[in-house]
This record gives C-alpha cells, sequence and structure tokens, in this order.
C-alpha cells in the first residue's frame, strides 16, 4: 500500500515535470513562430526600401549622408554582442550563474553601445536636414533602421529584466528557457543588421 502510495507521488511528480517540460517546449515553439512574423516585417521592410532607395526627391543620397567609420564600429559592436551572447549560454550549460549574469552585462553594455552610435547618427542626419519626412528614401531609411534599432532596445531591457531574475532564482528550467530565446532573439538581430550593413550602409556608398 505504501510502495504504491509512493509509486503514485513519484509518477505525478514525474508527470507534473514533463508537463512542466511540454510547457516551455511550447513557449519555445512560441518563440520561433513569433521569429517567423518578425522575419515578414523586416522582408517588407527591406523590399519597401530597396524600391525607394533611388527617391531621394533631390534630398541628399546615401553616399551623401551615411559615414564608413559609424557604421562599420556598429557593425563590429553588434557582432561582438551576439558572441558575448553565446558565451552567456556557455556559462548557462556549465551552471555558472556568475560567469552568466557577467556575459549577459557585458552583452548589454555592447547593445547599448550600438544604441547610441545609432540614436547619433540619426540626430547628425536630421542636424544636416536629413529627416524621415525629407524624402521617400528617407522615410524608407529611417523606419527599417528604427525598427531594427527599437528590436535591439527591447532586447536589452529583457536582458537586464532576465539578469534581475537570475540573481534571484539562479538557474532553473524557466531562466534557462528565457536565456535561450534571448540568445536566439539576439542573434537573429544579428544576421537581419548584416542584411542592412549590405543592402543599406555598403551599397549606399558604393
Amino acid at each position: 500500500m505504501q510502495h504504491a502510495i509512493q509509486h503514485g507521488h513519484s509518477h505525478g511528480a514525474e508527470s507534473h515535470d514533463h508537463g512542466h517540460h511540454d510547457q516551455e517546449s511550447m513557449k519555445v515553439l512560441g518563440f520561433w513562430i513569433f521569429l517567423v512574423t518578425d522575419c515578414l516585417l523586416f522582408g517588407t521592410l527591406f523590399a519597401t526600401y530597396v524600391v525607394l532607395k533611388a527617391h531621394t526627391d533631390g534630398g541628399p543620397t546615401g553616399k551623401e549622408l551615411f559615414e564608413i567609420p559609424g557604421f562599420v564600429a556598429e557593425t563590429f559592436i553588434l557582432l561582438t554582442s551576439s558572441f558575448t551572447s553565446g558565451l552567456a549560454v556557455l556559462a548557462m550549460n556549465q551552471k555558472k550563474v556568475g560567469q552568466l549574469i557577467g556575459w549577459l552585462i557585458v552583452t548589454v553594455v555592447l547593445g547599448a553601445s550600438f544604441v547610441g552610435l545609432e540614436i547619433n547618427e540619426f540626430v547628425n542626419m536630421v542636424h544636416e536636414g536629413a529627416t524621415i519626412s525629407t524624402s521617400a528614401f528617407l522615410t524608407a531609411f529611417f523606419v527599417l533602421v528604427g525598427t531594427h534599432g527599437l528590436h535591439v532596445s527591447v532586447g536589452l531591457v529583457w536582458m537586464i529584466g532576465l539578469m534581475i531574475q537570475l540573481k534571484m532564482r539562479g538557474i532553473t528550467p524557466v531562466t534557462r528557457r528565457k536565456i535561450t530565446v534571448i540568445s536566439l532573439y539576439w542573434h537573429f538581430l544579428d544576421v537581419v543588421w548584416i542584411f542592412l550593413f549590405t543592402i543599406v550602409y555598403l551599397m549606399g556608398v558604393m
């Protein structure tokens, strides 16, 4: 009888764990669906930009506006932050919570530097009279690059929230899933930036 109760308890715990694991898997799947819809959003913005790129309406062109050191620095910073977010996942898999938080802090600092450079770039462009309403080209540029910058900013807030959770709870199945998801999100933004760097900036200055 006692054995049956114990067996029932352990079976209940197993099914609870299994249910929890399924729930976490569903949340990761939900995130993948979000990434697919985000791909469609960026795809649409890229297509719009390519169509409107030549519509400068007599205003400044990308060649006149884009400063090579600026966007090269942004690229270097974002690529490095993608690497450090990977190191954070590595630390998580080794159950080193201190190292995990450390690498997340480095990633946040790099991400914030990237956003700072982008805001600075936008401000300089506006000072030069290149605003969102100057031409169709600039409207498409500001919307596309601004949407990416907004995504990076959301990622930074999200990471800071995760660091607070890690401080309070340590590495649990829930925080593990959240770190995996934020890392995927960050790598995704990196891939989008490579397209931005190539299509908007490199082709713009050529």
